[in-house]
């Protein structure tokens, strides 16, 4: 099945479903790549500036655990690799030979990515993977031990169950001696939290509502993004943050010649961003296999990096 294919299948299923569902992994086409490096530098959303002073304050410390003196960097989700850089410069102070290995569904973001490690790295053995990493990690040819990088919260879009799949998924990959880097959001103030997929600038809004461009676009279909609107929820009882788009009126939408009814006020879930207490990380891990080795946190307890390994 081609990706044009299973894009398709995945948006009709999804919105023939009572409680109508999309992925949030088809936000990532050109534009929605573009617009979700701006979330990223917006002042209230605080994720990757917790991340990037973990790695700047962390990185030696993080290095001098990993007992291996020559290591591939294999990382899902790999993103532009702005912070990760920092992370492999420490690795190599650190006297250890590397081999960066980024995966992602965005071939676009990850030509920045090795860009941007070259460039504070040159010289550095890279080798991008494009695509479903579910279906790609396959591709990765091992030589040494392993450090598996699953940054940005990612873990968070797993709800219950599915994140303990996910980390069984990867405890099955791996193999002894590999060690395993987990970025986590904290629960906190739900201010806070609801701030960041909030924000008065309306970015992560159309972030969400590219998602209904990029369907126009490659599936023939007539969604009116004026009638939709954007809407976050976060639960500090569960720690789980929902994101929805809501039909602003009674509606059909055509895709592929296929006719969609929305009700006034129905809503489609985009996405979802599960928070954590740390002692809920350890768990995670030693549920999946892993031997806990340390979190390390931002100076404000926001966020984690957990650092596990498999035995």
């Amino acid at each position: 099945m081609s990706d044009l294919e299973a894009f398709r299948k995945h948006v009709t299923q999804g919105l023939r479903r009572d409680t109508k569902q999309l992925s949030s992994k088809y936000f990532y086409d050109e534009k929605g790549d573009q617009l979700f490096q701006r979330i990223m530098r917006m002042p209230g959303y605080y994720l990757p500036r917790c991340e990037m002073e973990i790695i700047r304050e962390k990185s030696r410390d993080i290095a001098e655990r990993i007992d291996a003196p020559s290591v591939e960097i294999i990382e899902l989700g790999a993103g532009d690799g702005s912070k990760t850089k920092h992370l492999l410069s420490s690795f190599q102070k650190n006297g250890k030979q590397l081999r960066y290995i980024p995966l992602d569904i965005s071939k676009d973001v990850l030509v920045s990515c090795k860009e941007n490690v070259l460039q504070e790295l040159p010289g550095l053995k890279v080798e991008c993977i494009d695509g479903d990493y579910f279906k790609t990690l396959s591709q990765i040819e091992r030589r040494h031990p392993a450090i598996w990088m699953f940054m940005g919260s990612n873990i968070g879009n797993y709800l219950g169950e599915k994140a303990h799949e996910f980390l069984q998924f990867l405890y099955q990959k791996m193999k002894a001696g590999d060690y395993l880097l987990l970025a986590a959001d904290l629960m906190k103030h739900p201010k806070i939290i609801l701030n960041a997929y909030n924000d008065p600038e309306g970015i992560t809004r159309a972030f969400n509502l590219n998602l209904l461009e990029r369907i126009n676009r490659e599936l023939d279909a007539n969604f009116d993004l004026e009638s939709f609107d954007h809407y976050p929820y976060y639960d500090p009882i569960s720690g789980t943050t929902f994101s929805f788009l809501v039909s602003l009126a009674k509606q059909q939408v055509t895709i592929n010649g296929e006719v969609f009814n929305f009700e006034a006020y129905e809503v489609i879930h985009t996405e979802v961003s599960q928070k954590y207490r740390l002692r809920d990380i350890s768990q995670l891990g030693k549920k999946a296999g892993f031997e806990f080795i340390e979190h390390f946190t931002d100076q404000n307890a926001y966020y984690t990096v957990s650092m596990f390994q498999k035995k």
